[in-house]
C-alpha cells in the first residue's frame, strides 16, 4: 500500500513517539508500532514486516545498553533463544488469512496493554535459574507467536521471567531486549523467505524509530514517570486491539 506525504509525516511522528516511550521502559516497541499502524488503517500484510524491521533497530540499541550495564547474562538467555529463533522463522514464513491474523494480533495488543498497565517496579526479590525444559518450551511458544504476529516476544518473556522469579526487573529487561532482537531478525527472514516484502515506507519509519529510541534510551526509565508512560501506552494498545478485533 502507499501513503501520501501527510499520512507518512503523521505516521512517522507517531512511530517516533512510540519508540521514545517504549525504549525508556526497556522494550523494542513492536506492539506499539503495530497499534499505531492499525490506527492508521495499514494493512495486516504491511504491519507485520514493518513492525519486525522497526523492532530490530530499536531493540539493538536497547540490547547494547543493557549489555554495557551488565544486565545481560548468556546463561539466562540461550535456553529461551535456542528454540525461539527457529520457531520465529517458521512463524514469520506463515501467512495467516486476515480473518485469523487480525483477531490474533488484536489479542496480542490487549495482552500487551494489560502487561503495561499492571507493570510493577523492581522489588529486589531473589531469583533462581529457569529449568532447562521450561525455558526450551516457553522459548518455542514465544518464538512462534513472535513470528506469526510481528512482535519480538519480549512483552511476554519479561512478565514470565519476573513471575517465575527467573530474573529481577533489570535482568528481565536485558534478557528480553536480546530475545526481541534475535526473534525479530528470524521472523523477518522467514517473512522475506516466503516471497513477502517490506513496504516502501518502512525506511522512513526506521529513521523515526531510531531517533526515538536514542532519545528514550538516553533519558531512561529512571528519569521519566514510568507508570504514567506505561498506562498511556496501554490505552493506545487497547484502542488499537479493539479496532482490530471488532468488525
Amino acid at each position: 500500500m502507499s501513503l501520501d506525504g501527510t499520512q507518512l509525516l503523521f505516521l512517522g511522528a507517531a512511530i517516533f513517539a512510540m519508540a521514545v516511550l517504549y525504549s525508556s521502559v526497556g522494550h523494542g516497541g513492536a506492539s506499539g508500532y503495530t497499534a499505531v499502524m492499525a490506527l492508521f488503517s495499514i494493512s495486516a500484510a504491511s504491519i507485520k514486516p514493518t513492525a519486525l524491521v522497526l523492532n530490530i533497530f530499536v531493540s539493538a540499541i536497547a540490547a547494547v545498553q543493557f549489555f554495557r550495564a551488565g544486565h545481560f547474562q548468556w546463561s539466562r538467555f540461550w535456553p529461551f533463544a535456542v528454540t525461539s529463533v527457529p520457531l520465529a522463522y517458521v512463524g514469520g514464513a506463515i501467512h495467516l488469512p486476515t480473518k485469523y491474523h487480525t483477531p490474533l494480533l488484536g489479542s496480542v495488543l490487549l495482552f500487551s496493554a494489560a502487561r503495561l498497565f499492571f507493570r510493577k517496579p523492581a522489588d529486589g526479590t531473589a531469583t533462581r535459574p529457569a529449568p532447562l525444559y521450561a525455558a526450551l518450551l516457553w522459548g518455542a511458544a514465544l518464538g512462534l507467536l513472535s513470528g506469526l504476529t510481528g512482535v519480538g516476544g519480549g512483552i511476554f518473556l519479561s512478565p514470565l521471567l519476573l513471575f517465575a522469579r527467573w530474573a529481577d526487573a533489570r535482568q528481565a529487561s536485558g534478557t528480553a531486549t536480546m530475545f526481541i532482537l534475535v526473534n525479530s531478525v528470524a521472523g523477518l527472514l522467514g517473512h522475506l523467505g516466503s516471497v513477502q516484502k517490506v513496504p516502501d515506507f518502512a525506511g522512513i519509519l526506521v529513521i523515526a524509530a531510531v531517533a526515538g529510541a536514542l532519545i528514550g534510551s538516553y533519558f531512561g526509565s529512571s528519569r521519566l514517570p514510568v507508570p504514567v508512560i506505561c498506562r498511556t501506552l496501554a490505552v493506545v494498545l487497547v484502542i488499537a486491539g479493539i479496532k482490530l478485533i471488532l468488525p
